[in-house]
Parts: C-alpha cells; structure tokens; sequence
C-alpha cells in the first residue's frame, strides 16, 4: 500500500503540527505532505521546509472551499487533519473526503462543542459548570462544528483549584500523547 499522505490544517500555535511531523517522519505508511495554516507561522512554516513538506498560509478572513480543494488536490492528499483549525470546514471539502477529515476537540464531546469553543473559551466553559473531568475527543468531521463521529476520548480530572491555563495544559498533554497514535490507528488500520 502506497503511504497515506496527510494534510494537518491549523490556526494557532502549530504545536500538534510540530507534534505530528516528527511522529511521522520515519512511518513507513503514512507521510505528512502538507501544512495549512490561517494565520503566518514561521516555526511550522521552517520546520516545514527543512522536512520537505508543503506549506501554504491563507491569511485571508474567508478561505474558499475552492481554495482548500486545489491546495489538497495539488498535495494529493490523502487525508485532512485539523490541529487547531477554527474555521468551519466547508461541505463541499467534507463531501470530498467523506471520513477522512479528523479534528482535535479539547474537551469530552458532545459537551462544550461548537461555534466558538475552542482554546482557553472552552476551558472557561468546563470549569464553570463544575465538571469533575474534561479531556480531548478526537473525531471525523461532518457539516456541523463538532457534531462528526467521535474515534476516540482521553480524560483528566479537574481539580478544586482548577484554572482555565492549568486545565489548558493538562489538555495539551493529552493531545500531544494521543493524538499521533490514534491518527496512525484510523489511517493505517492493521
């Protein structure tokens, strides 16, 4: 089987991109092709170049699904996967690459999902309805923010003391931990 080429779509910091490319570097089976970002990153963008991996920022307030088509279908990718992507996804990309759209949700879905809910807003959310737990979800994406088939859930326990920057943190672990494993799981299953 020819390697499963990846594209990761991001918005932030790009620190589950980074986390992913050198996972990924020496896999046998599937290969990161292709870095989006919304906002200019130049960590990811150098990191990008010194692998051999393409790179593109569309910087602009809109990215057309045109745009997001052309830029895989020039990669030939194979999968997509949001790392910290904020932008809703637009059907015509999702019909394209039906179960092949993973996204990254730092907390236990189907709560704090949605418009709006990503970062430290959703870490605000989940410490103010006084849960006991929170966590990542790693899911297919579908038409709806949040609302695809969940793959896979990592939990931690909130403390007493609880901040929104603390609980970020103990998120962060989760993802950089899981979230490679269970990308390697879905796209290459034994």
């Amino acid at each position: 089987m020819a390697k499963q080429r990846l594209s990761l779509f991001i918005s932030g910091k790009g620190t589950n991109a980074i986390n992913l490319i050198h996972y990924f570097k020496n896999s046998t089976d599937l290969e990161v092709a292709a870095v989006l970002s919304t906002k200019e990153n130049e960590k990811v963008e150098n990191l990008c170049k010194e692998e051999g991996i393409s790179y593109e920022s569309f910087t602009q307030k809109t990215i057309e699904a045109l745009d997001l088509m052309q830029f895989c279908e020039k990669q030939s990718v194979d999968w997509i996967i949001l790392a910290g992507f904020l932008k809703k996804v637009p059907e015509e990309l999702v019909r394209h690459y039906p179960n092949k759209i993973i996204n990254l949700h730092p907390a236990l879905l189907p709560k704090f999902g949605g418009k709006g809910m990503y970062g430290l807003h959703v870490h605000n959310a989940v410490i103010a309805a006084n849960e006991l737990k929170s966590g990542i979800t790693i899911h297919y994406v579908n038409e709806e923010f949040d609302k695809g088939e969940i793959i896979a859930q990592f939990e931690t326990k909130i403390d007493t003391e609880e901040t929104p920057e603390s609980l970020a943190a103990k998120i962060h672990n989760l993802e950089m931990n899981h979230f490679p494993e269970v990308i390697e799981r879905v796209v290459v299953p034994n």
